[in-house]
């Protein structure tokens, strides 16, 4: 994608679609490997399903509050519009699970979060608006690897050229084209790191992570790329210029050996 529109909860039309089970619990690549291999992509009226084999399907952005529902992402209980059943039949075909497909149709206040004293509001990710990763990091990690991995594996939101390897540990704040990023936590990696993502295939359960915790591995986690908080909206473009707005007070500090 050559550009984005950052909103206050991230990319304008980033997560606002979720696969839930019956019970409404989220559910991800970490337990099903095979939903890397769906396809989606936005329309104009909400959103398209493919995969490779199986005929596509667009479903239409729901609206009727009506149709409300509560489902689950990590610790939060979110309100969702149910996207009917002809896109809870084939996602649970594609997927192998019976499970319903949901829309977040107010990213501005469905999900408040925080982080110490800071309010902010999310959508369906994990727990931050935006990830940002460097290519430098990517090509150390690959370095150490015996078979290296695509950045996709990341699945990062913004992705910088031109830094050196783990500078990205101490930005605090930066501005990319019209908006302002505070960079405020490292992102914790797991299981879905080792997922092909053009096949959702597991090559090798240990790996990235193995290689990975051996000099990133912190408190909290291994880690890999920064989250951040739009300070500012706006659009950015690939190749915009990045610029380093402040430093973090102190160094991550990691354990392990280089």
């Amino acid at each position: 994608m050559r550009e984005l529109l950052l909103c206050p909860w991230g990319p304008e039309n980033d997560r606002r679609w979720m696969i839930v089970d019956h019970a409404g619990q989220f559910i991800t690549q970490r337990k099903y490997p095979v939903m890397a291999t769906l396809h989606v992509s936005v329309t104009t009226e909400g959103l398209r399903l493919a995969r490779n084999g199986r005929p596509a399907l667009v479903v239409k952005r729901p609206t009727d509050l009506t149709h409300s529902v509560m489902v689950t992402v990590w610790k939060d209980t979110v309100q969702a519009l149910d996207a009917g059943d002809e896109a809870a039949q084939w996602t649970s075909d594609a997927i192998g699970l019976p499970c319903r497909l949901v829309y977040m149709s107010r990213p501005e206040s469905d999900r408040p979060r925080r982080l110490d004293e800071r309010a902010f509001t999310n959508s369906f990710s994990d727990g931050f608006p935006l990830l940002i990763t460097t290519l430098a990091s990517l090509d150390d990690l690959n370095n150490r690897l015996a078979a290296p991995v695509p950045m996709d594996r990341f699945r990062p939101n913004l992705v910088v050229s031109g830094a050196e390897a783990w500078e990205e540990d101490s930005w605090a704040r930066i501005r990319i084209g019209d908006t302002e990023l505070s960079l405020v936590k490292p992102c914790s990696r797991c299981v879905m790191t080792t997922v092909d993502q053009d096949t959702g295939i597991i090559p090798d359960r240990k790996e990235p992570l193995a290689t990975l915790a051996r000099f990133r591995k912190q408190e909290g986690g291994v880690m890999f790329g920064q989250n951040a908080l739009v300070e500012q909206s706006g659009r950015v473009t690939a190749g915009d210029e990045v610029e380093i707005l402040e430093f973090q007070p102190s160094g991550a500090e990691f354990s392990g050996s280089l």
